[in-house]
């Protein structure tokens, strides 16, 4: 899978469920880690893909949330982040128990 982010920040952990699940039906990304902010209030998913299935994913999960009548906070995609934000991301991920840092440290092996 291509090193490509696709990030959406919902209100909500109902919200930021039924986001995932859009963005994963629509397109090829896998999660790679999410926050909760605010006692859940704010949440944030951060996806992994080509840059092709992280619009399409980003896209999806703006759709469902206007569909459902949820609170979209902010949305993004990064076609190729950098070394910082990738480690950024991979200590979010080691608290899920994914080591991503290990991974990047031997080049995405």
């Amino acid at each position: 899978m291509a090193g490509s982010y696709g990030l959406i920040e919902v209100s909500g952990v109902v919200a930021a469920i039924e986001s995932l699940d859009a963005m994963c039906k629509a397109s090829n990304v896998k999660l790679l880690t999410w926050e909760r902010k605010l006692g859940g209030r704010l949440v944030t998913l951060i996806v992994e893909g080509e840059v092709s299935d992280c619009r399409a994913a980003v896209e999806a999960a703006c759709n469902i949330t206007k569909v459902n009548g949820h609170i979209m906070a902010a949305y993004g995609v990064i076609p190729a982040p950098s070394d910082e934000i990738k480690k950024m991301v991979a200590l979010s991920a080691k608290r899920l128990g994914k080591d991503l840092y290990t991974e990047l440290l031997k080049g995405g092996e």
